[in-house]
């Protein structure tokens, strides 16, 4: 009797210290993200594969399909309305659809070797966005078309003479080999400072992490199912809709892309309504600033200042070509200019200013073992999952004698190459911008990461002025300034997206080995593709350039 008795007890107690053990391991799951449930103890029975099997053939596969598509969709917008909102999620969203359907395919037919993870999800996302990043960085819609002959005419003035790099394939695809990948070796060995030591934020970075986790959970299939059935139903109402237009556009400012809405006499002044899907969609994800800055703007040019400007005709400029630049479209053109300038000016200001504040402060508290002091709450409990991801993103280092020697390669390439495609554009002037490159791929990186906002295009502004001043009107400074742009926009640009790519492979514990490679195959990608398509633009659309709608079509006037 007594030794059963001491069994049920003994029974009663382990049972006791079970549940016990399980509430313990429920709060301190809760502990670990602060109140919220901790992310890695959902796939800690899984194992993290290493950065070799995390690029797979099909991730390259897809990720090459992918890139084709969402180049054509940049490219689409930047030589329309130039605003570039963020593809992240939307190819971590689409890299997830595609693979898994793959996946589940061969797994029915008994074939499937390795299974779809997070890490391989987030490895086709870096390839998409560094694929189709490029053309937005390529300057097809800026600097590279700016050197045209088609914009180069529209500056005309007297018997000047015109310089201009028509666009082709060749030259363009090699300037883009030849200046993409110095930014991927800038910021690499920064990536623990940026990352794990000052705890950047980069937003949307975050955001495709979550996803990308969300996606691989139990429940994450449904959701992902869910979302790009939404994307292929506005996808198609889009797309049919945009050929439904195409019946009614018999030639240039025909149908609904340029419907009289408000009445002739406003259609004038270019007030009309658009029923194009694209500015619909831009309009949906930009903010609501923006929007009504870009009504309030129309309103005050149009629909005041040119008409006011317009009555002093034969006062303030000669009645010439409505598109020459004596004329009416030269206040349109330099007023709009100096405005881009001077909030351009003042917003890299403001964001360097922020920077710089943010990194003093960081550096000045830092802790006695060299690293920013953490807060108390984190100081006293580093999260599970932050001790997973972090010993993970620093096992597979990449050394930092392979990140300076491949820039001073690609540097001392670049040197060699860039003036034999460019003949203004010596090799001190290079030299000069691989200086300084480093410093400002840091500063925009950096401030990306707090702000998500990449300066790119204002770095590139610097260089435009800065060269092309060095070079002077008699030594090709209009094409050495636009050139020297493309060098110093590709920097800073492909090195903050890739400390944003590093910033979700640290959270989805993807290697930073396997980010690196796939954000350097996928910029390859890009150097073809982005060059390519825009190629069918450029022949397709024979007017393509010949309206001023575009900053592009200003830059050559502005330098000359």
């Amino acid at each position: 009797m007594e030794n059963r008795k001491g069994g049920n007890g003994n029974h009663a107690e382990s049972e006791l210290d079970d549940e016990k053990m399980g509430l313990e391991e429920k709060k301190r799951e809760k502990e670990d993200e602060g109140g919220e449930v901790s992310v890695e103890r959902i796939f800690e029975n899984k194992e993290v594969p290493s950065w070799r099997k995390q690029l797979t053939v099909r991730a390259f596969v897809v990720s090459f399909g992918l890139s084709v598509m969402f180049s054509f969709i940049v490219m689409k917008l930047n030589l329309t309305t130039g605003i570039i909102p963020s593809l992240n999620v939307s190819a971590g969203l689409l890299g997830f659809f595609f693979v898994k359907t793959w996946t589940k395919m061969l797994h029915k037919s008994g074939l499937l070797k390795q299974p779809f993870t997070r890490q391989e999800n987030t490895v086709i996302q870096t390839c998409v966005v560094a694929s189709s990043g490029i053309s937005f960085s390529g300057g097809f819609g800026s600097y590279l078309f700016a050197m045209s002959e088609r914009v180069a005419k529209q500056s005309e003035q007297g018997n000047e003479r015109l310089e201009f790099k028509n666009p082709a394939l060749g030259w363009m695809i090699g300037f883009l080999f030849t200046v993409s990948f110095l930014g991927l070796f800038s910021v690499v060995p920064l990536r623990k400072i940026m990352i794990i030591d000052f705890k950047l934020t980069y937003p949307s970075g975050t955001a495709t992490s979550h996803l990308i986790n969300s996606f691989h959970t139990p429940e994450g299939a449904k959701l992902a199912k869910k979302q790009v059935r939404e994307l292929g139903k506005f996808f198609s109402f889009s797309f049919l809709w945009g050929f439904f237009q195409w019946f009614f556009a018999a030639g240039d400012d025909c149908g609904f892309a340029t419907f009289p809405t408000f009445g002739l006499k406003a259609y004038k002044y270019r007030f009309f309504f658009d029923f194009s899907a694209t500015y619909v969609g831009v309009g949906m994800i930009c903010p609501h600033i923006i929007n009504v800055s870009l009504l309030i703007g129309g309103i005050l040019s149009w629909g005041i200042m040119w008409p006011l400007i317009e009555t002093r005709k034969g006062d303030w400029y000669s009645d010439s070509s409505p598109t020459s630049l004596h004329g009416l479209e030269g206040y349109k053109v330099f007023i709009a200019i100096a405005m881009i300038l001077g909030d351009g000016l003042y917003n890299f200001s403001k964001v360097l200013t922020r920077t710089l504040m943010a990194l003093f402060y960081q550096l000045r508290h830092r802790d006695s073992n060299n690293g920013p002091s953490l807060p108390r709450s984190d100081a006293d409990h580093l999260s599970y999952d932050n001790q997973r991801r972090t010993q993970l993103f620093l096992k597979d280092q990449i050394p930092t004698w392979f990140a300076i020697g491949g820039y001073l390669t690609i540097a001392v390439i670049s040197i060699a190459t860039l003036p034999h495609i460019f003949h203004c554009l010596k090799w001190y002037y290079i030299l000069v911008l691989y200086i300084f490159a480093p410093t400002l791929a840091f500063c925009n990186a950096y401030g990306c990461g707090l702000t998500d906002w990449s300066l790119a295009s204002t770095y590139g502004k610097l260089a435009i002025f800065t060269i092309g001043a060095w070079a002077g009107a008699g030594g090709g400074g209009v094409l050495a300034g636009l050139a020297a742009c493309g060098v110093m926009l590709n920097i800073v640009s492909t090195a903050s997206d890739l400390m944003q790519d590093f910033k979700t492979g640290y959270l989805t514990m993807a290697s930073p080995r396997s980010m690196f490679v796939s954000q350097v195959i996928g910029t390859a990608m890009g150097c073809v593709i982005s060059p390519c398509v825009f190629w069918l633009f450029y022949k397709a659309f024979p007017d393509l350039g010949l309206s001023w709608k575009r900053i592009s079509c200003t830059l050559c006037c502005f330098i000359s």
